[in-house]
C-alpha cells in the first residue's frame, strides 16, 4: 500500500484548492457522466499515511481541576489518511489562537503523550521556543513531517506537542529511545532543516525531566 510523503501531501491540498479555483464564484458546471464518475473516484480515492495518528488536547482550565498530570488529557480525532489529517487540522485551533496555558498533542495511534507511557518511557525531547503567536507555521510543518514519513529516524518519532504559555509558545518532538544519541542527533538536525529555525535546539531525556523538573539539562543540542 503506498503511503505519502511531506511533499505529497502538501500537494493534495494544493490540487484540491485548485479544483476549486477554477470555478468563479457564481458559475453553474453542468455535471456530465464523466465529471460525476471522475468525482466519484476521487472521493472514494485516498492517501493513507505511513501510520495513524492521534491529536489529544489537554485544557488548561481542566488541567487547574485535576490533581494527576495528564489526567486533563482529551483524545480529539483520529486520522490515517491525508485528506482526514487536513479535515481535522482545518478545524483545529492553530496555536497562536489558542489559549494560555493549552497544550495540543499528535501522537501515533494508541501512544499517549505522557512520560510513562510505555513507548515513551525511556525517550525524550527536542524543544524549540517560538515568540507569542508565531508557531503556527511551524507546527504545521512538524506535523507534516512526521504524518509524511520524513525522518530517516521515523520509527524513533512518538509525536509532537505545541504548548502556549504567557511567555510564547515551545513545540516539542518526542522520541522513544533517547540513550540512541546517534538517532536522536539525526532527528533534530532534520527536524530544524524542515522548519529552517536558525537557533539551536536541545534534547532532555524525560528522566532527567522526572527527577529535576527545570534544572534538567540537555544532553544532546545541534
Amino acid at each position: 500500500e503506498k503511503t505519502t510523503t511531506f511533499d505529497e501531501a502538501e500537494k493534495v491540498k494544493l490540487n484540491a484548492n485548485e479544483a476549486d479555483d477554477e470555478v468563479e464564484e457564481g458559475e453553474i458546471v453542468e455535471e456530465t457522466d464523466d465529471t460525476t464518475s471522475y468525482l466519484s473516484k476521487e472521493i472514494a480515492t485516498k492517501h493513507p499515511l505511513e501510520h495513524s495518528w492521534t491529536f489529544w488536547f489537554d485544557d488548561p482550565v481542566a488541567k487547574s481541576r485535576q490533581d494527576a498530570w495528564g489526567s486533563s488529557l482529551r483524545n480529539v480525532y483520529t486520522f490515517s489518511t491525508v485528506e482526514d489529517f487536513w479535515g481535522a487540522y482545518n478545524n483545529i485551533h492553530h496555536p497562536s489562537k489558542l489559549v494560555v496555558g493549552a497544550d495540543l498533542h499528535c501522537f501515533k495511534h494508541k501512544i499517549e503523550p505522557k512520560w510513562e507511557d510505555p513507548v515513551c518511557a525511556n525517550g525524550g525531547t527536542w524543544k524549540m521556543s517560538f515568540s507569542k503567536g508565531k508557531s503556527d507555521t511551524s507546527w504545521l510543518y512538524t506535523l507534516l513531517a512526521m504524518i509524511g514519513h520524513q525522518f530517516d529516524h521515523e520509527d524513533e518519532i512518538c509525536g509532537a506537542v505545541v504548548s502556549v504559555r504567557g511567555k510564547g509558545e515551545k513545540i516539542s518532538l518526542w522520541t522513544k529511545n533517547a540513550a540512541n544519541e546517534t538517532a536522536q542527533v539525526s532527528i533534530g538536525k532534520q527536524w530544524k532543516q524542515f522548519l529552517d529555525y536558525s537557533d539551536s535546539v536541545g534534547f532532555i531525556f524525560h528522566d532527567d525531566a522526572k527527577r529535576l523538573d527545570r534544572n534538567a539539562k540537555n544532553r544532546y543540542t545541534v
